[in-house]
């Protein structure tokens, strides 16, 4: 298998979420791709001539499927259980949509998946969502991608296009809460989206074949490696 590092093709799923949209806007601006292609359910307030959109209805892959080739596939869907309104719905979304692009990209070719997931996620956790990202985790991980990379993001911080009180209380209390405990709970800590998307820049760029699961509190640190590349 041929891997590249420059003159790549990305594929992006969630470019409207709040990784999604700070991710679309950096690999437009990284040299090393020289296509974005994008699939969203609406579409996108902008045009960009590295920028290929595909509007789609997630729940009927097999209209887009062959559309999903390219070099390193960026999967940043996903929701809440307030806002899906169903755990069926929630696992649609969180598990089935991007299960289904993961599985088509590795048919067509890709080489890299890079998946954002979340703090906590387990098979084994008490908590529904937690189980979720667990149980895509362990899937994608089975497609034998030449390299996968897990994102577990603590709570995002940024703007968001709908409004999410408890994320917001989270975030607040997760700064304080972090600043009595020295740390000690680090991986817990609050993040900026934009850091996690220029971490997964960062990761794409770095060329380690295998799995590599990246717990929050490394996203600083990777994003900065991709500032000081710069």
């Amino acid at each position: 298998m041929e891997i590249h590092k420059h003159d790549k093709t990305a594929l992006l799923f969630g470019a409207t979420g709040m990784v999604g949209s700070h991710l679309l806007q950096f690999l437009l601006l990284d040299p090393a791709y020289q296509k974005i292609i994008a699939f969203t359910r609406r579409p996108l307030a902008f045009e960009h001539e590295k920028l290929e959109v595909h509007q789609i209805d997630f729940d009927q892959p097999d209209k887009w499927h062959q559309l999903v080739g390219g070099d390193d596939l960026f999967l940043c869907l996903g929701t809440t259980m307030a806002k899906a309104g169903s755990k069926e719905a929630f696992r649609k979304v969180d598990y089935e949509y991007n299960w289904n692009a993961a599985k088509m990209a590795h048919k067509n070719g890709a080489n890299q998946l890079l998946l954002v997931s979340s703090v906590g996620a387990s098979i084994n956790s008490r908590f529904y969502y937690s189980q979720i990202k667990g149980e895509l985790e362990n899937a994608v991980q089975q497609l034998d991608f030449w390299a996968t990379h897990i994102f577990r993001p603590s709570v995002l911080l940024g703007e968001r296009n709908e409004n999410r009180f408890g994320e917001k209380l989270a975030g607040k209390i997760g700064k304080v809460f972090d600043r009595f405990t020295g740390g000690l709970l680090s991986k817990y800590r609050p993040i900026e989206a934009d850091i996690v998307a220029k971490a997964m820049i960062g990761a794409a760029q770095g060329l380690k074949k295998g799995a590599h699961i990246y717990p929050s509190h490394w996203l600083q640190k990777l994003a900065e490696e991709v500032d000081a590349g710069q």
